[in-house]
């Protein structure tokens, strides 16, 4: 019964493990969309250069 529960334990951590991996891949991929999209779609200042769209 013990080793029934283990490898049930272990196929649930890894399942679980699975899913977050594949969540944290999409959400690093609309990040990069979005980095992208801003990073295109700037606007010019005063000057006529293109300026940074974030604040660091």
């Amino acid at each position: 019964m013990v080793p029934l529960i283990l490898v049930l334990l272990l196929a649930l951590i890894l399942f679980g493990a699975g899913f977050a991996l594949k969540a944290l891949w999409w959400i690093a991929v609309i990040v990069l969309v979005v980095w992208l999209v801003g990073f295109l779609a700037r606007s010019t200042g005063p000057s006529g250069t293109r300026g940074r769209w974030y604040r660091w």
